[in-house]
């Protein structure tokens, strides 16, 4: 059987927030540091961006961050990133550029997973049909119409399908309208489940508590999903990856070392 050959976690910022943001109807004036996350899978057929962090540009620039980041105040802090934490320079690391990535696989369209595209012009990019056409309903939050404005040269994918060999995309809707999970194998650990902002969190995963936001307030679908991601694991015997748990993150090996 074919297998994904390496996963490395890339942290491309951190932010700030309240608690009840991760985890729905707890933590009202807890605020928790989280970390911003994207993955790079390597594959026999390529590699693959699992999301891809924030756009730099709006956060280093003053009046940007000010723009679009001041109105989440005082439940989000603006994100921290530096120049060192783009995915460029992660890939420069690795003696990649850009055009070695075959496959960025949005999970869903928040700023601080869709944002970094401007830093990889020209790549091949999936989105769930049902996100893009929320998305452009702008009925939810969280997502910066600039940041969508190519989505006409996007690959938009319906339900579940393989990604690449070993790659599988998993259908978690709830936090999001067409929130996607990713299944990995790996030739030699457990396969790894990236959850996405299904899971922002590991209680998200042991107690199946929602996420604080929830697409139409449909708390009920985002709990389906965790419930699904955690059936999923038991059957497979795969490690499950919240999304913003600096805890989980930690435990990790540190980039540039991989998963395999």
């Amino acid at each position: 059987m074919a297998r994904a050959l390496r996963l490395w976690p890339l942290l491309t910022g951190t932010q700030r927030y309240e608690k009840v943001v991760s985890t729905r109807n707890r933590g009202h004036g807890q605020f928790i540091e989280a970390p911003i996350l994207a993955y790079l899978i390597e594959t026999p057929n390529g590699r693959i961006l699992y999301d891809v962090g924030c756009d730099y540009g709006k956060i280093a620039d003053p009046e940007l961050r000010a723009k679009f980041f001041d109105p989440m105040r005082p439940l989000f802090d603006p994100p921290q990133m530096t120049e060192e934490q783009r995915i460029p320079n992660y890939l420069h690391r690795l003696g990649l550029t850009p055009k070695d990535i075959d496959v960025v696989f949005l999970g869903h369209l928040h700023f601080d997973h869709a944002g970094g595209l401007c830093d990889l012009p020209g790549c091949d990019v999936h989105v769930n049909c049902d996100e893009l056409a929320a998305a452009k309903t702008k009925l939810g939050s969280g997502i910066f119409e600039d940041e969508i404005a190519r989505s006409d040269q996007w690959h938009i994918q319906s339900g579940e399908y393989e990604v690449a060999k070993g790659v599988y995309a998993v259908a978690t809707p709830g936090h999001t309208a067409g929130h996607m999970s990713l299944f990995i194998e790996l030739p030699q650990g457990k396969p790894v489940i990236l959850c996405g902002d299904a899971a922002d969190l590991s209680e998200n995963l042991t107690d199946e508590v929602a996420p604080g936001y929830c697409w139409q307030d449909n708390e009920a679908l985002a709990i389906a999903s965790i419930r699904k991601l955690n059936d999923l694991a038991r059957a497979e015997k795969a490690e499950l990856w919240p999304n913003h748990d600096f805890a989980f993150f930690n435990s990790q090996p540190s980039f540039p070392t991989w998963r395999d």
